[in-house]
């Protein structure tokens, strides 16, 4: 967990920056958003979808705007920089469709920002599952076995061993299959009937049909770092010790840093691979039966647990700043056993989990007490976890009422 070498990061001659804009994201772009502010910077939050970020203190400015999907987006937000005069801004994405959409227009936003992410040729190995697999493959690293199903005859005839999970290769467009992240089939007729669901939702070419490998939270293991013009600054790794929902994560809910070599040099010989510039977080599991550590997903955005670097003792808002002035950055170690906790969801996470006999009382208080951020609670910038609750639970009975529309 130790920052790396920065001796040999590349520093070019630049002026400090003025501001940032933060495309989109929650609970990752509002922990972004504080530690920016924190360096004087001019914080800026442009979203299409949840509203959560606005609400906090650390951001100067919000704008709605129409989405990385829709046509003419790359002009709105062109038009955005210089009506508010934002030239020079840094420029962060912080969900997945943005991510994509603004590696793929790197060249001409680079024209007016300081684009934190690669263009979209190396982001590619990154943002979709399918490449990234087809890389760790290239690289030697271990990863889900991987079926590749591209029809419902395929998925009608293919031999696999169940239970296995599906998997959007992005999280672009909204919809029940973006949103749920993963389906789990458990047999040949649960998986016909949920491929069919999925490759009509985002298309067969973007629905990765992998196995499903075992393990509790002990097993959820990540890298989360800053990289500079290929070379990384300063990283960490640590457990995803609970999700909701308890079996497939929707988010992590409990979260706390450790020591791991062997997921920090597999996440470094990734990344390099690549050339990554800007944030990254990369999710592992430990296969229990064999010990193999297999990579599951690349984030290249701020990731939900964010806040934790800064709890840890890695302030990333300061190493940016610092990187984008042509300065190195001070040197940072994060400490290991800090927690972070998503307040509204691990007590549910730690009830159900409970009920099934894997978690009792004793040692989820003993994670409140290494508890030392949470997802949007935080007593200097109170507003958005007051926020947040209304907006989750309008947010879920729309869901939930479209489902029961959709089995109508």
């Amino acid at each position: 967990m130790t920052t790396a070498d920065t001796s040999s990061v590349p520093a070019a001659t630049a002026s400090a920056p003025r501001g940032a804009i933060i495309l989109a994201g929650s609970h990752g772009a509002i922990a972004l958003a504080r530690v920016l502010a924190r360096q004087k910077l001019d914080v800026w939050f442009l979203t299409n979808h949840t509203p959560l970020p606005r609400f906090s203190r650390a951001v100067a400015h919000w704008r709605n705007w129409s989405g990385p999907e829709k046509p003419g987006a790359v002009d709105q937000l062109e038009d955005i920089v210089r009506r508010e005069k934002l030239e020079g801004y840094l420029l962060i994405p912080a969900a997945d469709g943005d991510v994509k959409f603004v590696a793929q227009a790197h060249a001409r936003l680079s024209r007016h920002l300081n684009v934190l992410l690669p263009d979209w040729s190396s982001l590619q190995w990154a943002g979709d599952k399918a490449q990234t697999y087809r890389r760790a493959a290239e690289l030697g690293l271990a990863f889900p076995e991987v079926y590749p199903v591209r029809s419902l005859a395929d998925a009608a005839t293919m031999p696999m061993r169940f239970p296995v999970a599906l998997k959007p290769s992005m999280r672009i467009a909204l919809n029940r299959f973006t949103r749920d992240k993963v389906w789990r089939a458990d047999n040949r007729e649960d998986f016909v009937r949920l491929y069919a669901e999925a490759a009509s939702l985002v298309g067969p070419d973007c629905v990765v049909v992998q196995e499903l490998v075992p393990g509790d939270g002990e097993c959820q293991l990540s890298y989360a770092g800053l990289w500079w013009q290929g070379r990384p600054v300063s990283s960490f790794t640590a457990q995803r010790t609970r999700q909701y929902p308890i079996d497939f994560s929707y988010t992590s809910t409990f979260v706390e840093t450790i020591e791991s070599e062997d997921v920090h040099q597999a996440a470094e010989t990734f990344l390099s691979s690549i050339g990554h510039h800007g944030l990254c977080e990369i999710e592992f599991k430990r296969d229990p039966r064999n010990g193999a550590l297999k990579i599951l997903d690349v984030n290249p955005r701020p990731w939900s647990w964010f806040g934790l670097a800064d709890a840890a003792g890695i302030d990333f808002g300061a190493a940016i700043v610092a990187l984008a002035s042509g300065h190195k950055p001070p040197p940072m170690r994060a400490r290991a056993g800090v927690g972070w906790m998503f307040g509204q969801r691990d007590p549910v996470a730690a009830f159900q989990l409970a009920l099934a006999g894997r978690l009792d009382v004793g040692r989820w208080l003993a994670s409140l007490t290494r508890t030392r951020t949470f997802a949007s609670l935080s007593l200097s910038d109170p507003l958005p976890s007051l926020i947040e609750l209304p907006i989750t639970v309008a947010r879920v009975l729309a869901r939930n009422f479209g489902k029961s529309r959709h089995n109508s």
